[in-house]
């Protein structure tokens, strides 16, 4: 059998009067217990989703150390930090102080983000682009710096009685070590993943890939797959690569599972995002077996070694811990996966 990590993915969603999470104390309640949860069904991680100016979870390290507190032993990331809102050098002190409470079990989804309900958003936060730069820009320095400071390289002189030193230069602290290969660029396109191969960053890989060349979107995402590792190849990293993929997963074994998703399309959607064609990946719907069928057969989850399962959180704890229990005890082993859990 194939080992995979696998993981869940939250966007915590929250809205009062709609399921069973109506404001943000529940969602951030509940995506600790479903975390906790999670563990218990020995699934490998917890992911999740982070959004600005909506009614989702935006402020990750409270969360992350949260759910540290309470597991001991699953991953725990994001699926993706927008650089864009982010001040490097803070965020770099929050990781490394969430990571050792985690005791080196963060795995940090970064990138330039998604399209947002906020007209620039990332100006409101103080962090407009010059006329020279575009967001994505933008969003790569800051990463280059973000990830400077984890790895411990000094970022700012010391001060020498009312003025800078030419020699002594300080790191930010905490340190957290190993936390600087922990790090996934959240790519679209098949050009961001060979550019995240090529800076040494996990490739992770979502529901949605910003281009279309007509192709099914399981092969498309298999072709970023491999010319990331191409890239990684050809940069000469020395540490192995690691690929997630995020697939919305539904089992049918109630007439309530089949009530809440029985409609769900099993097929690409295409759509229009900042002027460009995108590709969405189907949704996988259906009796346990046949999920495992088809999941066999998606190419990118074969190429990948992380699989994320994004849950409809708002429908409580306990489904989703019988949606992720299903899919453990049996899609994934009908499938021909072992988690990493079962493998250790």
């Amino acid at each position: 059998m194939a080992s995979k990590s696998l993981g869940f993915l939250s966007f915590g969603h929250w809205q009062a009067g709609r399921g069973l999470t109506p404001a943000a104390a529940d969602a951030l309640a509940q995506s600790v217990d479903l975390a906790v949860a999670a563990e218990q069904l020995g699934l490998d991680g917890a992911y999740f989703r982070v959004h600005h100016f909506a009614r989702q979870l935006s402020a990750p390290f409270p969360l992350l150390a949260a759910v540290a507190a309470r597991t001991s032993r699953i991953e725990l990331g994001t699926g993706v930090i927008d650089m864009r809102y982010e001040n490097p050098l803070y965020m770099a002190e929050e990781a490394a102080a969430a990571d050792l409470i985690s005791v080196g079990r963060l795995q940090l989804g970064i990138g330039r983000g998604s399209p947002e309900p906020a007209w620039r958003g990332a100006d409101a936060f103080g962090y407009a682009p010059t006329d020279d730069r575009s967001d994505a820009e933008l969003a790569r320095e800051k990463t280059k710096l973000f990830r400077a400071a984890i790895a411990g390289r000094p970022v700012v002189a010391a001060d020498l009685g009312g003025r800078p030193s030419d020699e002594l230069l300080l790191p930010i602290q905490p340190q957290s070590p190993g936390l600087d290969h922990r790090i996934w660029w959240g790519s679209g396109s098949r050009a961001t993943a060979i550019w995240a191969g090529q800076q040494g960053m996990n490739l992770m890989s979502s529901t949605l890939l910003l281009e279309d060349t007509g192709v099914p979107f399981d092969e498309l995402q298999a072709e970023q797959i491999a010319a990331f590792r191409e890239a990684w190849d050809a940069a000469g990293w020395e540490h192995q690569p690691r690929v997630s993929v995020s697939r919305s997963v539904m089992p049918i074994t109630s007439d309530l599972d089949r009530r809440l998703f029985g409609s769900r399309s099993g097929h690409d959607q295409l759509g229009e995002i900042d002027g460009a064609w995108a590709r969405f990946g189907r949704s996988y719907v259906g009796e346990p077996d046949q999920l495992a069928n088809e999941l066999a057969a998606d190419r990118a989850i074969a190429a990948a070694d992380t699989v994320l399962l994004t849950v409809p959180n708002q429908l409580g704890v306990d489904y989703n811990a019988h949606l992720l229990e299903t899919v453990v005890r049996d899609v994934a082993p009908a499938a021909g996966w072992t988690t990493s859990a079962e493998a250790a």
